[in-house]
């Protein structure tokens, strides 16, 4: 989970640029006042369907935004096993010793494989791109690309507690006029 630190940074990112949401997600306002909130309204079952349809919008959202956060909780393990491997690679290196391995042929088919000391690894970079950096470089890239996904998981767990906010309050809202609904036509029939 995230640090106070980076809680703290995001909350001011979103203050400044006036957001409550890195997504863009839309705020539910609560229905304080029923009895004022239908009082210039018509059909309580239009409104219903506008806060239903709203909560659908949302829970929609909540898939995007949990397969954003497994996509990114599969990454992040990856580029540190990949920033390991430099540090081996670097250390390897200033040794000027070799490095005995196995590497992956098929499935379950390993080779016995010898790396000599090197100043240069490839990196895959998605869409079946790779490119060969220096030690230094590769190292540069994994850890910027590490401190962006940190960055953005931790902007995907706030987005994830606002939008259950703001579901919680759709919710809510819906109950509280479907409740009052139910009032108002038992006041009616009472008549």
């Amino acid at each position: 989970m995230a640090s106070t630190a980076a809680c703290e940074t995001i909350e001011e990112s979103l203050k400044k640029s006036g957001k409550k949401s890195f997504a863009g997600i839309p705020e539910a306002t609560f229905v304080d006042d029923v009895d004022a909130y239908m009082k210039d309204r018509e059909g309580v079952e239009s409104i219903l369907r506008q806060l239903d349809e709203q909560h659908g919008k949302y829970k929609f959202m909540e898939l995007n935004l949990m397969a954003r956060k497994k996509k990114l909780k599969s990454q992040i393990p990856d580029i540190q096993k990949s920033l390991d491997m430099i540090q081996v690679l670097e250390a390897k290196q200033k040794s000027n010793e070799q490095i005995e391995t196995h590497f992956l042929l098929s499935d379950l088919l390993y080779s016995r494989a010898i790396i000599e000391p090197t100043d240069k690894v490839c990196l895959w970079l998605g869409a079946n791109v790779m490119l060969e950096y220096s030690l230094v470089d590769a190292k540069a890239l994994l850890e910027k690309n590490h401190e962006t996904a940190m960055k953005n998981l931790t902007q995907v767990h706030h987005d994830l507690d606002f939008l259950r906010d703001q579901m919680t309050t759709t919710e809510v809202n819906m109950a509280r006029l479907y409740n009052w609904d139910v009032k108002r036509r038992q006041a009616l029939n009472a008549k």
